[in-house]
This record gives structure tokens, sequence and C-alpha cells, in this order.
């Protein structure tokens, strides 16, 4: 079924880029200073956007192809 590769290959990325900018923030975090203090709040705020999408495809992908 298409719809369903799409909606694992769509949850894989967003896995992925959740994963990529927790690093990013933590790394930013971590490494104090001006950078730490002007983006490392974006960073965590974008992480938490894409943690939910990444977990509403999640929970479609498990409701719609239970199967």
């Amino acid at each position: 079924m298409l719809s369903g590769t799409l909606v694992k290959i769509f949850s894989i990325i967003f896995l992925g880029l959740v994963a990529i900018i927790l690093i990013l923030g933590i790394r930013t975090l971590f490494k104090g200073g001006e950078e730490s203090k002007k983006n490392s709040n974006k960073l965590m705020q974008l992480r938490v956007l894409f943690q939910f999408i990444a977990v509403i495809l999640l929970v479609s992908f498990a409701y719609f192809f239970k199967n």
C-alpha cells in the first residue's frame, strides 16, 4: 500500500530530524556563551514541534495500518 509506505518514510524522516535537532540543541546548550543564549531555546522549541509531528505520524500509522 502506497500510503502506508509514505507514512513509514515520513515517520522515519521526522524521527531522524527530532534526533538531529536534539543533538544540536544539547551541543549548543553545553557549549555555552552567546550562541547558547541565542539558539538553545529556539532549537528546543523546534524539537518539540518536530516531535509532535512525529508522534502524530506514528499514531496515525498505528491506527490506520494495524492489520
